[in-house]
This record gives structure tokens, C-alpha cells and sequence, in this order.
């Protein structure tokens, strides 16, 4: 361990410049480490804490997918949204549903990690074809799944979205919650989120690296507009509401360097029994999200289409 922050202390002075420690001072540079400012995920690969192996993927022949867009009333805008189905399947088929929330920067075209979403319906796990499911990802904005003035991202999942999609016969209601949820980064966070607002309706939730803050101020010292007040945090505090979750099956992965981590940990905490919980190592990088995948994927799909369906 010794070695290892001796390491982490030459990389930060050494390439100050490159990570503006220069500009920022002493005090910036414990910033910088905690994660507030943009600098760890760089010292972390320098000192290779982000050094996760990738599994090798492997896909069936993909089956369709399909892209467009709607007027949301709760988002008060125009969104894109894609559906994809699984091998062999195509639109009239019921199936399944994932909801896939897309992280900050996205949209419904990049959800996930090196996979488009029809590649994640044909993923072979462990040398098995995942269970038939379909799964939609539509835009969701920058502001972390929770209402703003004039945009309600997490309404237009459940009031537009999702019955959109039960029209067409996937996620319909029936003797079990047929719907799972899904994100990485923020969109994790806002499966979470999805899941705590509206447990009746989901039958799993997975997230990878969620972007859990434990306070108001933590969260707008990083990211200004991910919260309109403190009242909105409270309302959508993952952390606060796990309870919720009580009948909800879990699956929650995060990096030990990823900054978001003790969030987590804070999450991890008060998560009901059973939840399954793979804390590894890793940061908040495409690596770790491209790992962790196929176990998220086939945690939803053994709880909405496998034998507990």
C-alpha cells in the first residue's frame, strides 16, 4: 500500500499540467483524489487501479431493432427512443421488458457498453442464450433522471414509455412483474431510482457504478444541475428510500476506485436483505461497465423471463 500512494503522490505532482493540479493548489489536488474534480480516473489508470479485465463477447445473429421518436408530455420535448428484440423475435411478439436508462452524455443510442442494445438480447452468457426479452432505451436529458421544472424524464418511463411498449405486447402485466430496469452511472442511479418510485411494477433492478451522492451539497458541487433543491434531492434519494426496494430483486456493482464508491457503500448499507452486491476492483470507466454487463443482464433475465417469471 505504501508503494502505491508513494506512486499516486508522484503522479500528481509530476503531471500536474496534465490534470490542472497546477491550477487548483494543494487543496484541488485532495479534491481531485476524492473524485470532485476530473483528475482520479486519470491517476487511477496511471497507477493502474482501473485495470479490470474485459470479457471476451459473444453474440447470436442479432434480431431487430428499431428506432423513432414521440412528443413526451412529461418531458414538455420530442424524444428518440429505440426498442431491439431478441433473436428470432420481431415486433407482435410478447415478451419481457428491460428499461435501460442511459448515463449523463447519452441517449437512447448509447446505453450501454459495446453493445448496442439488440447485441445485449443476443449475449450468450456463459455459453448460454439469454431467455427471449426485449428492451427499449429512450432520451432521458442530462438531469439525473429525477423531475425538473418543465422536464419529468422518470413520467415519461412510466407514463408514456412503458405503456407504449404494452401496446405492442412487451412488459404487459400478467402473474409476475415482467419489466426489469437497468443503468449505468447516472443511469444507474435512476434504475435505482425507477425501481424505489415504483416497486410494484418492476421485477428486477441492475445497476453498474451508479452515481450515488449522500447529500445535496455533494451532489451540486459536482454536478449543479443534477438536483433543482434540496427538497428535490431528498424527494429522489436513492440512499434514503432503499426500503422501498424490499421486494425487489437487486443487483448492484461498483469499483473500489470509482468516485461514486462510497455512495454506494452508503447504499450498499441499508439495501434490503438479498440484494447482491459485487463490489471489485475497478473505477468508473467503460472497462469496468463492459465487465460487469452480461452478470447484470442475465440477473434481469433470470428474474423476468426465466423460471421465477
Amino acid at each position: 500500500m505504501p508503494d502505491r500512494l508513494g506512486r499516486r503522490a508522484v503522479l500528481k505532482f509530476g503531471f500536474g499540467g496534465l490534470i490542472g493540479v497546477a491550477a487548483v493548489g494543494v487543496g484541488g489536488v485532495e479534491l481531485v483524489d476524492h473524485g470532485v474534480l476530473p483528475g482520479k480516473q486519470l491517476l487511477d489508470r496511471l497507477d493502474g487501479a482501473c485495470s479490470v479485465p474485459v470479457p471476451s463477447l459473444v453474440f447470436a445473429p442479432t434480431g431487430p431493432s428499431f428506432s423513432g421518436a414521440f412528443y413526451s408530455a412529461a418531458r414538455r420535448r420530442t424524444v428518440g427512443y429505440t426498442v431491439a428484440y431478441p433473436p428470432g423475435h420481431r415486433p407482435g411478439d410478447e415478451l419481457p421488458l428491460i428499461v435501460a436508462l442511459h448515463g449523463y452524455g447519452g441517449d437512447h443510442r448509447r446505453v450501454l457498453t459495446r453493445m448496442s442494445l439488440a447485441q445485449a438480447l443476443a449475449l450468450r452468457v456463459g455459453g448460454r442464450q439469454l431467455p427471449p426479452m426485449a428492451i427499449v432505451a429512450a432520451d432521458g436529458g442530462g438531469g439525473y433522471w429525477n423531475p425538473h421544472p418543465g422536464d419529468d424524464p422518470l413520467g415519461m418511463v412510466i407514463d408514456e414509455l412503458i405503456p407504449r411498449c404494452q401496446a405492442r405486447g412487451l412488459g404487459r402485466p400478467g402473474g409476475s412483474r415482467r419489466i426489469g430496469t437497468i443503468g449505468i452511472s447516472m443511469g444507474g442511479y435512476g434504475a435505482i431510482l425507477l425501481a424505489e418510485k415504483h416497486p410494484e411494477l418492476f421485477g428486477a433492478v441492475a445497476a453498474i457504478g451508479p452515481a450515488i451522492w449522500t447529500s445535496y451539497a455533494q451532489a451540486r458541487a459536482v454536478n449543479v444541475g443534477a438536483y433543482v433543491s434540496a427538497a428535490a434531492f431528498a424527494a429522489a434519494d436513492a440512499v434514503t428510500h432503499a426500503r422501498a426496494l424490499a421486494r425487489v430483486p437487486v443487483r448492484l456493482a461498483s469499483g473500489t476506485d470509482d468516485p461514486f464508491h462510497p455512495g454506494v457503500e452508503a447504499l450498499v448499507e441499508v439495501l434490503p436483505p438479498g440484494a447482491v452486491v459485487d463490489i471489485a476492483r475497478g473505477c468508473h470507466t467503460g472497462s469496468f461497465f463492459a465487465q460487469q454487463e452480461p452478470a447484470s443482464l442475465e440477473f434481469l433475465a433470470r428474474h423476468i423471463a426465466g423460471s421465477e417469471s
